[in-house]
């Protein structure tokens, strides 16, 4: 039997691709510029909320590859600490009033990247059945290495 896959669930198929292998430029074993938080799936207030600066000087599509995009730092800009449960999924999602980018290493040591999923030109990434672990979390400018104010979103019901 044959699927037929709509623009919109083909779009957000593509908006979420996994990478295998390490960035050479990006060390997610420095500590996070704005700092590190462990959230238990059913976590409250939701969304979490971070303000920060996105940008670096490192340009993610050529760093990493793929589908990733946007000016990068080298350490990474957040880490998330998360223990999943069985229900919720987890979406991680940038707002600004910049174009913005998200790169994110998983507990799988996977790289997920996401430039305009999210609302406008924001990102936003959704896992539907998170694993637990540590997500270090990269948030971009697209286009140049300029930083500009964002605002990162941790949520378990939508994206911000």
């Amino acid at each position: 039997m044959l699927r037929k896959l709509t623009l919109s669930a083909a779009a957000s198929a593509l908006a979420i691709v996994a990478m295998a292998g390490a960035a050479e430029a990006q060390d997610w074993r420095l500590n996070p510029s704005y700092g590190t938080v462990s959230l238990v799936s059913g976590f409250s207030p939701d969304p979490y909320l971070v303000s920060l600066q996105s940008g670096g000087s490192i340009n993610a599509s050529q760093s990493i590859g793929g589908s990733c995009r946007g000016y990068i730092a080298n350490a990474p800009d957040f880490r998330l600490q998360y223990s999943a449960g069985n229900v919720l999924p987890l979406i991680i999602s940038v707002s600004s009033n910049a174009d913005t980018t998200l790169v994110i290493n998983g507990p799988d040591a996977r790289w997920y990247c996401d430039d305009d999923s999210g609302q406008g030109l924001n990102p936003s990434l959704r896992w539907n059945s998170p694993p637990s672990g540590q997500y270090d979390i990269y948030v971009g400018t697209y286009g140049n290495a300029s930083y500009q104010n964002a605002t990162l979103s941790i949520s378990e019901l939508r994206s911000y």
